[in-house]
């Protein structure tokens, strides 16, 4: 899992570190998904008591629940989730076996979770859609053998091995989504007086027009939208793509994912247009919130000694920014 080192004594609020990041979490997160697509889409898995095994255990959830589960009472015990930007989706968990990290105060204290959105959207929205080659795939193979109607959509049986790749997608989403957090830290304690009014008397508004930047937004798109293109294809041999079927779906020679979005997305490894409305539609909104949310919890309990404290930071930046231009240290 991508991460920052809290503890190297670099500064975990530099925005190019942050950036640095959430660029490489792309590529585990497409990456997970391309893993993801090669099984159906098991809906069962997703279903709450749909396992007896799981009911005869005690456990009232779905499969991914109790795998998220499982899976993160051992990573809890490693103390996974004592780190500022780790957040488990299970709750309930054990304490860790290992003496605490002491890590360096990096986010004001907060409660904010966004897990239980990421698993919504994620399983109702995004794995019906990464899935959808290998389902229809499966139906065929079962029309072939006789098995018709409802009986031959969806299920194929791998529910460790898709719930393994849903686990990994899941964590790497949610540390993407949460490393809001760390954006708007850095963002508040670079200019607090240009965010501290908006606190004070609550402006969503406002905030998000502070934290949003329309031009790095459209690069992290086209630059996504490249890179799934590119991860999505088949190379032969000698490291070249290799050319897609016609099939009637368009010329030969098209290499996968590319020149056709969505149009050849069942012949790609991954439908490289659902990757991109993930980020535009669900993350990139969603971080947004969590961003904002952060930002009006900042001032929780702080006197006005400290609020006029914070302020002070941007007048000293105001100062020195003066004392530059006039050519003066």
């Amino acid at each position: 899992m991508i991460s920052l080192n809290l503890t190297s004594g670099e500064d975990p609020l530099n925005l190019d570190r942050i950036r640095a990041v959430l660029v490489r979490l792309e590529d585990t997160i497409i990456f997970g998904l391309i893993e993801r697509a090669q099984f159906a889409h098991n809906p069962q898995m997703y279903q709450r008591g749909a396992f007896k095994e799981l009911m005869d255990l005690g456990f009232k959830g779905s499969w991914l629940e109790w795998f998220l589960k499982e899976t993160e009472t051992f990573h809890a015990k490693a103390r996974r989730y004592t780190s500022p930007d780790e957040y488990p989706f299970s709750t309930g968990l054990p304490d860790p076996v290992l003496p605490a990290v002491n890590f360096p105060k990096i986010l004001y204290p907060n409660n904010i979770n966004a897990n239980p959105s990421i698993l919504s959207f994620y399983t109702r929205a995004i794995v019906p859609r990464i899935t959808r080659r290998a389902t229809l795939s499966l139906a065929a193979q079962k029309r072939a053998n006789g098995l018709t109607g409802d009986q031959e959509f969806e299920d194929d049986g791998n529910y460790g091995s898709a719930a393994t790749m849903d686990v990994e997608v899941l964590q790497s989403i949610s540390k993407r989504v949460h490393y809001g957090k760390f954006v708007s830290e850095s963002k508040f304690m670079s200019d607090p007086a240009g965010f501290i009014p908006h606190i004070i008397k609550p402006n969503r508004d406002a905030l998000e027009r502070l934290i949003t930047k329309p031009e790095v937004e459209r690069k992290l798109l086209l630059r996504l939208q490249k890179k799934a293109a590119t991860y999505a294809q088949d190379l032969g041999p000698d490291g070249d793509p290799i050319p897609l079927p016609t099939n009637g779906k368009g010329p030969s020679g098209v290499v996968n994912g590319n020149g056709y979005g969505g149009k050849l997305g069942d012949l790609a490894k991954l439908d490289v247009d659902g990757v991109v409305d993930l980020y535009e539609s669900y993350i990139i909104p969603l971080t947004k919130e969590v961003e904002v949310e952060y930002l009006l919890h900042r001032l929780d309990g702080l006197t006005q000694d400290d609020i006029d404290k914070l302020l002070e930071i941007s007048k000293e930046k105001g100062r020195k920014a003066k004392a530059e231009a006039n050519g003066t240290s």
